[in-house]
């Protein structure tokens, strides 16, 4: 026999502070939620009697609405075993509230939007094209949630492979764009639990190699002869310091200006993540800023200067689009600075972040720390860098197999 609870929500405040009511039902072992669509604020709720206290101005109507509801449910789960139906939250949502269930697109496109809101335009396109790809699949812009099944995105991804020739890791990326999208809903209970068909899919991720240069290799790059002043030796410069300096990103070191580096260390805030951190730049990086000094240091001038001039650093969109150019620029010379040095692997400029992180776990620096040195938001991006650096060790431990 099921049970139906009220509970009071004290893992969920909104801005006003205020906490959800929601009916708990617990069928076979499992528990379901429904959102009653109220919530009060942590002293006007009486735990110990499951109501709203006397205090809240309209706790009369609100304990008789959350009584009345508790029946509705009670009853609706009872006729519907006395019956042999089975009941999802789903149905006995619609049955009691008379509510369809919310479209998925308009949703998903507010989802892409805030991105752009919050200045992630790079992740705000490949949002658009994940979305945009969705749509011409399904063809349906009135698709719910709850048409989302795991069968409907097995048929997605079979699309995706056969018709679009997209590859495992590719089609990895467009699944969690729409994970997001349903764990999104779900925390704005804009959809159950039960509805979100990624507790059920298992989500394919194929291993990539990951290039990185060895010492020898970095040295050869630093070796390289490029012509005094041209932008080839600039780019030659920034490669090397960023694989010596925490593997600084492009668009973090495109950005950066002499007043964030205070002699020893340069101060910045990640423009992925929006942490703010501190690198104490080594040697190396000291002899690349030296070189890169005027006699009288313009505070706002770039250390790097890639950047045109008056360019509105302020402006999301206008500051993407030069990083993309600038990051082709600099690709494009760091091939012909590979060739140049004889490495034939295909170097960008993100590989001299690779190459710190196994450089610096080599080296003996402590996971955690290097984790912090790159800014990664969880340890397990690091963690990548140092399988290949057990790899290598456990190469090293086959010697005594001969």
């Amino acid at each position: 026999m099921a049970t139906v609870a009220i509970v009071f929500r004290k893992d969920k405040v909104n801005k006003k502070g205020q906490s959800p009511i929601h009916f708990r039902i617990i069928q076979n072992r499992k528990a379901l939620y429904i959102a009653s669509g109220k919530a009060v604020s942590k002293e006007h709720w009486d735990e110990k009697n499951l109501k709203v206290k006397p205090g809240h101005k309209n706790s009369a109507r609100l304990n008789s609405f959350l009584s009345n509801k508790h029946t509705e449910i009670y009853n609706s789960i009872l006729e519907n075993e006395t019956t042999s139906k089975s009941l999802t939250s789903t149905l006995l949502r619609q049955k009691l509230y008379g509510q369809t269930p919310q479209k998925y697109l308009p949703f998903a496109d507010k989802v892409v939007e805030n991105y752009m809101k919050e200045g992630k335009v790079r992740s705000y396109h490949n949002a658009l094209t994940i979305i945009n790809k969705f749509r011409h699949v399904c063809k349906n812009e009135s698709i719910t949630f709850h048409d989302i099944t795991p069968a409907f995105l097995s048929g997605y991804e079979n699309y995706l492979r056969t018709e679009l020739n997209n590859k495992t890791n590719t089609i990895h990326k467009n699944l969690k764009f729409h994970r997001k999208v349903f764990n999104d809903a779900l925390r704005q209970d804009v959809i159950e639990y039960d509805v979100s068909p990624f507790r059920k899919y298992q989500m394919k991720l194929e291993k990539t190699q990951r290039d990185y240069l060895t010492e020898e290799e970095i040295l050869s790059i630093d070796s390289y002869p490029a012509q005094p002043g041209s932008k080839v030796e600039l780019h030659k410069h920034m490669f090397i310091f960023a694989s010596y300096a925490g593997g600084i990103r492009i668009s973090d070191m495109l950005k950066l200006q002499w007043k964030d580096f205070d002699g020893t260390h340069l101060h910045l805030v990640i423009k992925k993540t929006g942490v703010q951190v501190s690198i104490k730049v080594p040697n190396k990086g000291l002899q690349i800023l030296d070189s890169l000094k005027t006699e009288k240091v313009n505070p706002e001038a770039f250390i790097f200067p890639m950047f045109p001039k008056g360019l509105d650093l302020n402006n999301p969109v206008i500051l993407d689009n030069a990083i993309s150019r600038c990051t082709a620029h600099i690709n494009k010379n760091l091939k012909i600075i590979a060739k140049g040095a004889g490495i034939r692997k295909n170097l960008s400029f993100h590989i001299s972040r690779h190459s710190f992180a196994v450089r610096a776990l080599r080296k003996g620096i402590s996971i955690d720390k290097v984790s912090k040195i790159l800014a990664h938001s969880n340890i397990r991006e690091t963690q990548i860098y140092a399988k290949v650096v057990n790899e290598e060790l456990d190469k090293a431990m086959d010697v005594f197999n001969i």
